[in-house]
Formats: structure tokens, sequence, C-alpha cells
């Protein structure tokens, strides 16, 4: 090799590289050492941004093309290279791709010398060792390079048949669990069912840690083929569990593609959307499949844009929300006593939105916490402006878990209190009682710093689904509130009546209240009043508004209140 350079320098070796250069993934060069002149394999010049495959003055232009962070490191190797004291180069590092963004590759190469003994050139091969991987070892399976090439095959006309995507459930606990070696049996067994359930045309890919994407580009296999296989994985799974004796259990879920539904067929999209169908059927419970339907991500689209909106509005200073008061009345003292908070949000685009969309976001988000912080402010000034018409005025502000849980709201409520000179009683914190279904050491504390200053609180939608007694004694709440579905039914069901009036007299026997919300029309009202819970709250007497259709209405207006009820009382 050192014969064949030394007699007819770089343009041989030039020559040898154009022949191997189509054949291979990686670029080969050489660098003649002495004229600082380099030549590299033509393709690396479509990658990188490599003036051209021949240059030079080779040391200061391939600086051009090195990632600022690494010159000194390559500059250090050139060095020792040059002055013979290293005879291999071997270095990772990163070069600019034509964008201007930092690629990382491997560069090796072999230093041969002249007769002297002097280096004369570096010979060698470069790769992006940032690339995918096209195949798998370790599942045997093809990579996602190859699912790429396979795809762009159709150069973007109308592609048949369907892609099926399987995600292992939990697959992350399976290694912490039981270690890296015998999750890697799992991806190697799983790979295996999936291979065994396919027929002949069905390629499959390991995609990343534990998904694979099946393939079958017969346009007369639809969801049913796709569904199908699906089965065929899971029962050889189940198989395998079973006759290792459940010393591991786990289950795969999966989203289907069918791909005459898409109408984007870019592989960036196919990708994109394959991937949301898996987190359907994840999101779904797991352990299940789920066919893609547009109207689906259609609805997913407008969620995460909605949670976009959200956070920009926090951002913001809560912009586009607004703290709407309804009013909670004394039914015995037959006054207003106190009005409870709660949050709206309205945009230009969409207008007022559901509480029933938006906060479950929030608190998927964590954005409950500034907005929740911020609602808390509202109604602590809100109460304060009231009080000074009603001295006795309070206001009630419903917390989310999420703020029990992950943020000093205690503090934040003293802090109120305080900075509007407000009595501890002044304000009331409700929670909602299926936030307590698993039970937390954080929720008594919180609950027990409120009573230790003097701040009352209320278990809203009492006996809706997860009622829990020992809640009473565990959280010792003042009111215990009742919601509107349950109100119906005891309006509309006997038993259900009988229940309530039960629920009713054993919170007077502990000596708390009860409030019972959703109350509507007179009969209602009448009905309910015969049970004698000690607040109602709903449209009957008010519906929420702003703050300050909130005084001008039950606060300047508060003689009012009760005219159109009288006959209720007689």
């Amino acid at each position: 090799m050192e014969d064949l350079i030394g007699k007819n320098g770089i343009s041989q070796f030039q020559k040898i590289i154009d022949i191997l250069s189509p054949s291979m993934d990686d670029f080969l060069y050489i660098y003649d050492l002495k004229d600082d002149c380099y030549y590299i394999s033509p393709s690396a010049v479509e990658r990188f941004a490599i003036p051209e495959a021949k240059f030079h003055n080779a040391q200061q232009v391939i600086m051009g093309f090195v990632y600022d962070a690494d010159k000194d490191r390559l500059n250090k190797e050139l060095y020792l290279l040059l002055a013979g004291e290293r005879n291999f180069h071997d270095l990772e590092y990163r070069w600019l791709d034509k964008e201007g963004n930092p690629v990382w590759i491997n560069c090796k190469g072999q230093v041969t010398y002249d007769e002297q003994g002097h280096p004369a050139y570096l010979i060698g091969c470069i790769n992006e060792i940032g690339l995918k991987q096209k195949a798998d070892n370790i599942s045997g399976a093809l990579g996602e390079t190859s699912l790429q090439r396979e795809l762009e095959k159709y150069g973007g006309t109308r592609i048949p048949g369907f892609i099926l995507r399987l995600g292992i459930d939990n697959f992350k606990e399976i290694n912490e669990n039981r270690g890296i070696d015998y999750g890697d049996m799992v991806l190697r067994k799983t790979a295996e069912c999936i291979e065994s359930a396919l027929s002949e045309g069905q390629k499959f890919y390991r995609i990343v840690t534990d998904e694979f994407i099946v393939l079958d580009p017969d346009p007369a296999h639809k969801d049913e083929e796709a569904v199908d296989i699906y089965k065929k994985v899971r029962s050889s799974l189940d198989d395998f569990i079973e006759k290792n004796f459940y010393d591991v259990f786990y289950t795969i879920s999966a989203g289907v593609l069918t791909l005459d539904k898409v109408v984007n067929l870019e592989y960036s999209n196919l990708m994109k959307l394959s991937e949301f169908a898996l987190n359907e059927a994840k999101d779904r419970g797991k352990n299940q499949y789920y066919i893609y339907e547009k109207e689906d991500y259609f609805q997913f689209l407008h969620t995460r844009q909605l949670i976009k909106t959200l956070r920009q509005a926090v951002n913001n200073k809560c912009e586009g929300f607004e703290a709407y008061f309804q009013p909670i009345v004394d039914i015995n003292k037959r006054c207003l006593v106190a009005a409870e908070t709660l949050l709206r949000f309205r945009t230009e685009e969409l207008g007022m939105l559901s509480p029933v969309e938006f906060i479950p976001l929030l608190e998927e988000s964590g954005l409950i916490i500034p907005v929740g912080k911020w609602v808390l402010e509202q109604a602590m000034m809100a109460c304060a402006r009231i009080q000074k018409t009603l001295p006795d005025f309070r206001v009630s502000v419903n917390l989310s878990y999420i703020q029990v849980l992950k943020s000093n709201v205690l503090s934040e409520i003293l802090t109120g209190v305080e900075k509007y000179q407000l009595k501890p009683g002044s304000i009331m914190i409700e929670l909602t009682e299926s936030g307590f279904l698993e039970s937390n050491a954080n929720f008594i504390r919180f609950c027990e710093g409120l009573k230790e200053h003097g701040i009352p609180l209320a278990l809203d939608d009492f006996g809706t689904g997860y009622s829990n007694f020992h809640y009473l004694y565990n959280l010792s709440p003042d009111t215990i509130k009742i919601d509107r579905s349950f109100t119906l039914k005891a309006l509309h069901n006997d038993y259900e009546y009988n229940l309530l009036q039960h629920m009713v007299d054993m919170t007077h026997s502990i000596n708390l209240k009860m409030c019972i919300e959703g109350i509507e029309t007179d009969q209602e009202l009448k009905r309910i009043c015969e049970i004698n819970p000690d607040y109602i709250q709903g449209y009957y007497f008010g519906r929420p508004g702003p703050l300050s259709d909130f005084i001008r209405e039950y606060v300047e207006g508060e003689s009012e209140l009760f005219a159109e009820s009288s006959s209720v009382y007689q």
C-alpha cells in the first residue's frame, strides 16, 4: 500500500475511493500530510458542509466544518500524528452538516511513512455514530433505518396495506426489577412471537427500546389482518409466560394504522400516527389494540393545542382565566353567607370553555399549581371586598389534589389571609373526595395545618362514587357538600332520599354542616328543606358570575335573594 501511494500519490488512491464509495455507507479518505491535501468519498460532500471532495490547505479547510467545541481536540490529535508520536487515528467528534447542525462521527485512520520514516499519509474511514441501526442484534429484527428505506421505496405514491405498531407494556419496570439481561431476553422472546405470527411478505422491525413495527404492503390486508397478528402475538406471549410459571408477567399493546386512511405518506407522519395509535391503546388500559381513526387524532391535536394555549395564558399572568362566584345561602337564617369560587377560561378563538374540558388538562400538565394560586388570590381579594358590606361573609375555594401534593399551598393560604387581613374562617377550602382515593400523609398534614390555623375544610362531591366515611375521621372537615348528581337521585327516588336524610342526621350528630348543591326549582328547594340541611347552593339562588355581577345582584341586592322563595317556607 505504501509503495502504491508513494509512486502514484493521492490521485491513484482517489480512484480506489471512487470505485468503492458507491457500495459503502461509510466515507473513505486519504490525507496527504506533507502537501496538506485531502480527498474523501464524494458522497460525504452531499452529507456534510465540505466544499468539495478534494481540497488543499486541508487542516484549515477541515476546521471550517468541524463543530467549534471539538476543534481543540482535533488539533491536538493532528499535532501528534504530524509529529510522529501517534501512528493510528481514532477520534469521535462532530462535523457540521449542510444546515450547520453538528453530526457525530468516528474517524479512524492509519499513518503511512516515507522512506525517511516521516509521516506521509493518513488513510482511513469515517462513519456516523449517531445513525440509527439498520438491524438489532438483541431482537433479531431489522432497525428503523431499514423501515424508513423500505417505506421510501414507494416514493410518495400510495402505500398499500397496514402498519402494526406493538409496544411492551411497562418494559422499564422489567429492566429495573429484573435487570437489563432479563429485559433483553424479554425482547428476544417478544420478537420471536411476532415473527412466528407473520405471513409471507410481512416484515417486522424494532424501532425503539420496547416497540416493534410490522409492515404489510398487501393492499388486500386491512385492519382485520393486523388485529389477527396482534392476537396471535398476545396468545404466544401468554403461553410463554404460563410455561415459565409466571416468573415474569408482562403484556403488549398495539396500534393499527391502515395506510389507505392516511393522506400524508411521509415517513415522519407515518411514525407519528402509528405512535399515536399505540399510545391510545396504552392510554385505554394496555394489553389491547386500537385502530387509528382520524377523528380521535384530531381530538388529540385539539387537546395538545389547548394545553399549549393554557400554558401561554399562564405565562401571560393568567390572561383568559376568570374567577366566578356562586351564592351559598343559610337555609335556616335565610340569608347569603358565602360564595364558591369557580374557575372559567375563555379564548378569542374558542370562546368560553367548559371546566370539564380544561381543568383535567391543567392537572395533567401541572399548570393547576400556578392557576390554583391565582384563583386563591382572586377569592381572597373578593372576600375582603365583600366583607366591607357583609362582615361575616366567607368564600370557598376548590383545591386540586395536585396542589396539595406538589406545592406549598398551605403557606399560600396563610400568606393571603394575612395580606388581605381576613379572619381565618373567612376562607373555606374545598377538596373533592375522589382526590383522596390513595391515602396520603401529605393530605392529612395539610388538613391538620388548616385546622391548626382555624381555616375550615369542606369535602366536596361527597357520596359520588367513592364514599369512605373514614375520611370524616382522618380529615376532620367542617362541612360536607352533596353534588347535584346525588341530589337529583334523592329527589326522584325514595331510597336515595332516605339515604340523604340519614346522611344529614349523621352529619349533624358529629357537629358537621351539610351543604346541598344543585337546587334549581321551588319544588326541589321545598323537598330538600324537609331534610333540614344547613346550606343550599344552586341555580335557584343564582348562577356563577363575575365578581362585579355577584356584588351587584347578591350583596347590594341581598334583600331580594329570598323574595321569590317565600312560599317555600310557609
